[in-house]
């Protein structure tokens, strides 16, 4: 692992995210084992994306399948290739439709989550569009040798910029964005901030009323819940037009619309879910990938997940020669996580070990045959019939390597065979399907 030379700052946040039984925002890379089937399939459809075309796929396994981790590792895969991705997870708030902007509300946590290989961490949107006009003004004064404060340098770039504009223009909504667009670089040109705020609020679905949006601007319409995802379609074909490969939407914890109790609003949801399927699998949506994490009940309970639609069924259900053949398919719209090995399981542990020693400088001296006691350990306190995740695993393994190394005098055999050692069980209602942050099955 110490040929990897993992920074500090990344092995600091991979020990105490899994810690804390979390997903690590960053160097999930190093910790990746046994997906690499699922990996491949999705890293060919950013290919496809790349290349114009949209991609819908649904990542779904049972509680700590690895869910959130998979999406987490795509999301920066994507971003070292030139993507702009956008992650939000569903909740009580933020759905994909609703009666109080519950929709919007996820178009809002999309844009604030926009990022890019040079703004990992989110907020990307103005550095998308003051980058792309500083490239334009590079292109001016190349071709025309003209410098910012000569004569006819601004409208050199907005007729480039213009250009740009009018590819989307013919789109649904695509005139009203454009011109918003145009707004912004007008507020950059003329140093006016209050302009580009205007620009950067319309853009992120702040404005509450048309009027609004009239006065500061001069469309008439603002993002609404309606609308929302038409936006994330130009959005898509904007940032591929300046430069970008495409946008990749990541959507975890589907299982929020699935927890609806009202079937009237819930199935509004799905309605709105497979309006997007649709759009992308039929091409009417271009360099646009969408990715969403449910579990399988989200999927498939024919009462309240997406199966009790003839419609989602059709479309999502396994085939029975993948159930006969007992293989796993990933080339379909859905991708369902099979559990981790034992072999895995412990390749993931030993990794976890040389981590934590490299971020501590110390010498790692754990053996397999003590990380095998280690995970039999757990199985024989909380018995084989009880739900047991490597997120769970990897909380207590966390704990464990802290322990011993604060406590150099305890032994590792010591540790996990002290009859006090209650390894952490699974915390959740038998009749609610949560998806929480446990990251595998066992």
């Amino acid at each position: 692992m110490a040929k990897l030379k993992i920074s500090k700052k990344i092995s600091t946040a991979l020990i105490n995210s899994l810690g804390a039984g979390v997903v690590p925002r960053v160097g999930v890379e190093h910790i990746a084992v046994g997906r690499e089937k699922e990996l491949q399939r999705l890293l060919q459809n950013l290919d496809d994306i790349a290349e114009g075309v949209a991609a819908f796929r649904f990542i779904i396994g049972n509680y700590g399948s690895g869910k959130s981790f998979l999406l987490q590792l795509i999301r920066n895969r994507a971003m070292e290739q030139g993507f702009v991705v956008a992650d939000a997870d569903l909740s009580p708030e933020r759905r994909l439709a609703g009666s109080n902007n519950e929709g919007l509300a996820t178009y809002r946590e999309l844009m604030s989550h926009l990022a890019t290989k040079t703004r990992p961490d989110g907020g990307a949107l103005v550095s998308i569009l003051e980058g792309w006009i500083n490239k334009i003004q590079q292109e001016v004064v190349k071709e025309t040798e003209l410098r910012p404060n000569d004569d006819g340098f601004d409208d050199q770039v907005e007729s480039k910029i213009r250009e740009v504009v009018q590819y989307i223009e013919d789109l649904v909504h695509g005139f009203d964005f454009g011109s918003v667009i145009i707004a912004y670089w007008r507020g950059y040109r003329l140093d006016d901030d209050n302009l580009k705020n205007a620009a950067m609020r319309w853009l992120r679905g702040e404005f509450t009323t048309r009027i609004e949006a009239k006065a500061a601007l001069g469309v008439r319409v603002i993002i609404d819940d309606d609308s929302w995802y038409d936006y994330i379609k130009l959005f898509a074909k904007f940032v591929a037009e300046i430069g970008y490969k495409g946008l990749l939407i990541l959507v975890d914890e589907a299982v929020h619309l699935y927890q609806i109790s009202t079937t009237v609003t819930r199935e509004k949801n799905y309605n709105r879910l497979l309006a997007m399927f649709n759009d992308t699998m039929q091409c009417k949506a271009e360099h646009l990938g969408i990715l969403i994490g449910g579990t399988t009940k989200f999927l498939e309970d024919p009462n309240r997940g997406l199966f009790a639609d003839q419609a989602w069924r059709r479309r999502t259900k396994e085939s029975r020669f993948v159930a006969q053949a007992n293989v796993q398919e990933v080339l379909g719209p859905v991708i369902r996580l099979n559990p981790l090995s034992e072999a895995e399981i412990l390749t993931l542990l030993q990794r976890l070990a040389e981590i934590h020693a490299l971020n501590f400088s110390y010498q790692q001296t754990l053996t397999n045959r003590e990380l095998k006691e280690f995970v039999q350990e757990i199985v024989n306190r909380l018995g084989a019939e009880a739900l047991l995740t490597p997120g769970e695993i990897v909380r207590d393994f966390m704990s464990v390597l802290n322990i011993l190394f604060q406590n150099p005098k305890i032994s590792f055999g010591e540790l996990i065979h002290d009859p006090k050692f209650k390894p952490t069980a699974v915390g959740k209602d038998a009749n609610v399907d949560e998806d929480n942050a446990a990251e595998f099955s066992l």
